[in-house]
């Protein structure tokens, strides 16, 4: 079984190392491909300094178009599986058979790691606004798409063959994560959540914050809806 680990990386010259080598060492079974996606400083270099496959996108296309071209890696090259993984070091390599397992096993077709499953053993600690956003997208796709999904804008994510094929074209660009869930459900694959633990990210600190976090909840709700107008659950 071909897997393919995409750590879609913009400006993770610092962290980039360590979350190649956590890989090749904690699931070494798979291939690692780092979408450089426009940085400007040496994440490219320092990624293929460490033995990882490199894509250098010409701009910054945003995590949506970096996890697309990854995705159409996977299926032009006929990978059985693909998992999306940060390069920030948030994600555990050692967790990943978690979300894989389901998918060998056939009853998934595209797994989500959650911080925020009862049995979650996270060590990510998640601001006050962020988890309140959390919990309104996790009522909103509830009603869209009847799923109970508690961690919709994770980045830790796994895809089999078929799942593969269809996000590859469709995957979202806006807010690709919580919209991808809506795509995935309402399109009717089989989507699951399983408890992992992540860490906080090692370099760098998240872009939404302060009152950011209500200008993304609109746009977010707003694209979510649009997404789920466009799909009808088949």
């Amino acid at each position: 079984m071909k897997i393919l680990v995409i750590v879609p990386a913009y400006n993770e010259e610092e962290a980039i190392s360590d979350v190649i080598k956590d890989l090749k060492t904690n699931f070494s079974e798979a291939d690692i491909l780092v979408i450089n996606d426009g940085s400007r400083d040496k994440t490219s270099e320092v990624a293929r300094e460490n033995g990882a496959l490199v894509l250098d996108l010409p701009a910054n296309l945003g995590i949506g178009g970096a996890v697309q071209t990854g995705l159409k890696f996977a299926l032009r090259y006929g990978y059985d599986i693909a998992i999306q993984f940060d390069g920030d070091g948030q994600h555990i390599a050692s967790e990943i058979p978690k979300l894989i397992d389901p998918i060998k096993s056939n009853v998934a077709d595209a797994v989500i790691g959650s911080r925020f499953l009862k049995d979650s053993p996270s060590d990510f600690k998640s601001t006050l606004g962020r988890r309140l956003g959390i919990k309104f997208f996790e009522i909103l796709n509830t009603i869209l798409i009847r799923k109970h999904i508690t961690d919709n804008t994770s980045g830790f994510r796994a895809y089999n063959r078929e799942a593969i094929e269809f996000m590859a074209y469709n995957y979202p660009t806006d807010y690709p994560e919580p919209e991808a869930v809506i795509l995935l459900g309402r399109n009717r694959f089989r989507l699951i959540e399983v408890p992992v633990r992540m860490k906080e990210r090692s370099c760098g600190k998240s872009s939404i914050f302060g009152f950011r976090v209500i200008y993304y909840m609109v746009k977010v709700t707003l694209s979510i809806i649009m997404t789920a107008l466009r799909y009808r659950i088949r």
